[in-house]
């Protein structure tokens, strides 16, 4: 007997097929969301769009397969604009499906009619309109395969309302059996004859660092990486996207570095290491200009060896011996290219590599005891940030907001055991923290998942909490309660001598606002509450929310910020 199947019924079979098991949406389009309801598909049902589109964000990178999220088109689909971008900048594998204007409807000033494909291009890998009922099960693969291969991204598949309300039952052309949502879907190894260049020079190199990006952790290398550190003697460094590759209480890891390694940085003491590099060995890296300083930290007189799988990253802005293949592989083919060409000079220099890193890092424990270890009200959230990082589990996920919620959390909590770090550095837009806890407690619902977020960033998302309650992610979030936008006003103020009337806010009490959702509230006002309060909000199921009454002049360590510690009183 032949098998049939409604337009929407083939497209929740083929998402089935390549594994998806959870869509962020809102209903529409609706045929689609019936029909993978009824295959067991869950969806989880967002407020807002910007919110589903950082959800899905975070799901993907915590369960390593290209995730789905769906939205109406017009007003809807653009609100999704933010969220793929990120993903395309941050390298995330997310399949967007829209609902379209219906074919025959088509440059009529439909309903909500847009030109989404234009809408899409310039954040997105691929952009297609579903042609025909034929061709379904063709274009979600398709879809999938494009976010997940090579560079992973965003892609979008259109598909036009007529479809969507198509309640006839057509022939399935053929059975398709292929799942393309895992990623990386396709793993290519580096030249041979590359790996062995590259190998030498790390061989001979005085003083040799490695600089890892987010691309480990999208190519799950940390164990390559890890191995290459121990094995070979490498001092390792991280971006801000990068940190989790290595273990930061490993002697030989130097921590996150980039733009904040300014007073109380934790990566402030390890400069001198990065100045006398004599051979950089830049992995899953973009080499952005937060990541290198305004391209200021990485020395030029160094020699670079860049690995990745976009070509065009590599000598993008420090030219390199080029290596283009899977970070997971390159490192795999790079350790054994090193012990065969000899790790002598690496074994000799490891003792005072391991010496400058931990007087680097004892150096830096000394510079922020005034602040991790303050007992002054309100409070500084660098007391908090240690209270937390002891608290934390070592199987923790934390997802800070933007901004200086992320500089905190790179700074003060410590990447240990399996404790996993999102962060939103695509773009480094503000809203992203709640949600990417969100989808990350979906995709790992037994590992405890915590936020830190600016009241700024926060109140982009407020909505969410009634999300969390009605769907049943538990989640810690805590907000950073000092009624400024911290980031924008320290940044004017250092290099205008004044800020704007839009960096200074409202007081909220965040802890009603948890409350007015159905979640629980709990206002930190004094250091000595803090240890207390964490450990009542990780006791406590369902979501919490920590409202940190905090020091609103806590300078943060990005150096142009440092001339307003003796100047903001």
């Amino acid at each position: 007997m032949e098998n049939t199947a409604t337009t929407s019924q083939r497209i929740a079979a083929a998402l089935k097929r390549n594994g998806v098991t959870v869509i962020f949406g809102q209903s529409n389009p609706t045929g689609i969301t019936l029909a993978a309801t009824d295959l067991g598909i869950r969806q989880v049902g967002y407020r807002q769009e910007n919110a589903g589109s950082y959800m899905v964000q975070a799901h993907a990178m915590c369960t390593q397969r290209a995730s789905v999220v769906t939205a109406q088109n017009g007003p809807a689909a653009t609100l999704l604009v933010p969220g793929l971008a990120e993903c395309l900048k941050a390298s995330h594998p997310v399949v967007a499906i829209v609902q379209d204007v219906g074919q025959d409807n088509v440059e009529r000033n439909a309903f909500q009619e847009l030109d989404h494909v234009k809408l899409f291009e310039g954040v997105a890998k691929w952009v297609r309109r579903v042609p025909r009922q034929d061709r379904i099960e063709e274009f979600v693969d398709q879809a999938f395969i494009a976010a997940t291969s090579g560079r992973p991204g965003p892609s979008v598949l259109l598909v036009p309302m007529n479809m969507v309300k198509d309640r006839e039952a057509y022939p399935v052309p053929y059975e398709r059996r292929g799942d393309y949502g895992r990623y990386p879907l396709d793993r290519t190894a580096a030249d041979p004859a590359r790996i062995k260049e590259a190998a030498a020079l790390l061989a001979k190199a005085k003083q040799p660092i490695i600089y890892a990006g987010g691309g480990v952790i999208s190519s799950q290398a940390q164990q390559e990486l890890r191995a290459l550190q121990e094995q070979c003697g490498l001092p390792v460094a991280t971006s801000t996207m990068g940190k989790g590759s290595v273990d930061e209480t490993h002697p030989l890891s130097m921590g996150p570095i980039g733009y904040y390694m300014g007073k109380r940085g934790v990566s402030r003491f390890m400069k001198p290491l990065v100045d006398n590099a004599d051979v950089i060995l830049l992995v899953g890296n973009r080499t952005n200009q937060n990541g290198t300083d305004d391209w200021k930290l990485l020395p030029r007189t160094a020699q670079y060896i860049h690995i990745d799988i976009d070509p065009m990253e590599n000598s993008r802005n420090y030219e390199a011996l080029r290596i283009v293949g899977d970070a997971k592989l390159a490192l795999g083919q790079l350790l054994e290219a090193l012990q065969a060409a000899g790790l002598d000079t690496r074994k000799a220099a490891r003792p005072a590599a391991e010496a400058a890193i931990a007087k680097a890092k004892a150096d830096h424990k000394a510079d922020a005891k005034d602040a991790t270890e303050s007992s002054q009200n309100p409070f500084r959230i660098e007391r908090f940030m240690a209270e937390l990082d002891r608290q934390l589990p070592g199987d923790a996920i934390i997802a800070p907001d933007a901004s200086l919620s992320s500089v905190w959390v790179a700074n003060y909590i410590t990447a240990r055991q399996d404790r996993k770090f999102i962060f939103p550095r695509g773009i480094a837009g503000l809203g992203w923290g709640l949600p990417y806890a969100m989808g990350a407690k979906v995709a790992q619902p037994n590992r405890q998942v915590f936020c830190l977020a600016g009241d700024g960033g926060f109140a982009h998302m407020w909505s969410e909490l009634e999300t969390c309650k009605r769907e049943g992610i538990d989640v810690v979030v805590a907000v950073i309660n000092n009624a400024i936008l911290g980031y924008q006003m320290f940044a004017e103020e250092a290099g205008l001598g004044r800020s704007s009337n839009a960096t200074t806010l409202t007081v909220v009490d965040h802890a009603k606002v948890a409350e007015a959702c159905g979640v629980k509230g709990i206002r930190v006002t004094k250091a000595e509450d803090i240890a207390g309060a964490l450990q009542e909000a990780f006791a406590t199921k369902g979501t919490v929310l920590l409202d940190l009454l905090v020091e609103p002049k806590c300078i943060p360590p990005i150096p142009m910020m440092g001339v307003l510690e003796d100047v903001i009183k």
